[in-house]
């Protein structure tokens, strides 16, 4: 098996995450945002999308895919570089 990189960062996306959900009118808590994602199929608990958007975890994609219909954004948004 490869092993990765090691990195203390598991993804890229973790903070346009925390980004979309506060901007939303109104915020939306990462408890409301896990109970959208259940809506959608998803299993994710508040302590693991506390971790995804300190980019301790790692995101699925098809939890990538789901994040964004919840937050009404488009998958590529949260990948766009923000610097």
């Amino acid at each position: 098996m490869k092993k990765t990189r090691q990195s203390r960062h598991k993804n890229i996306v973790g903070e346009r995450v925390r980004l979309a959900r506060l901007a939303m009118s109104p915020q939306v808590s990462q408890d409301d945002l896990c109970g959208k994602l259940a809506r959608l199929g998803v299993q994710m608990t508040q302590a693991s999308l506390s971790k995804l958007e300190n980019r301790q975890r790692y995101v699925m994609d098809y939890e990538a895919a789901a994040i964004a219909k919840a937050l009404k954004k488009n998958v590529s948004w949260f990948f766009e570089d923000t610097k």
